[in-house]
């Protein structure tokens, strides 16, 4: 179980220990990513010899973060205290951006 917010996040239907008591809708949060000039080199590069491109792999880990932060707050916002059900999706929005989005069922849940 992780709390990002102040809000209990998971991707479980339910959490062990507290029951859901009013269910708010769906959290979303989402982020555009641009990569990097100094980024696409190194990439172009690890490409050629082959391996992780760690670069890219930070700043989609970044990406990822601010996308759960975003829906969290989302879910704040909604007067939810949790989000059950949470996922990720991905997707090029052009050559150079991808975006990353987070999403879930918020909840307003209390200890049993």
């Amino acid at each position: 179980m992780e709390t990002v917010e102040g809000v209990i996040v998971v991707t479980t239907e339910t959490i062990p220990g507290y029951r859901i008591v009013d269910v708010k809708g769906i959290a979303r949060g989402g982020i555009v990513r641009a990569t990097h000039i100094g980024r696409d080199i190194m990439a172009l590069l690890r490409n050629i010899k082959g391996g992780e491109v760690k670069e890219y792999t930070e700043m989609m880990a970044e990406a990822r973060e601010e996308a759960l932060r975003r829906m969290a707050l989302h879910a704040k916002d909604m007067g939810a205290n949790a989000v059950i059900n949470v996922r990720f999706a991905t997707s090029n929005v052009g050559s150079s951006l991808a975006e990353v989005y987070a999403y879930g069922t918020a909840v307003v849940i209390e200890k049993e």
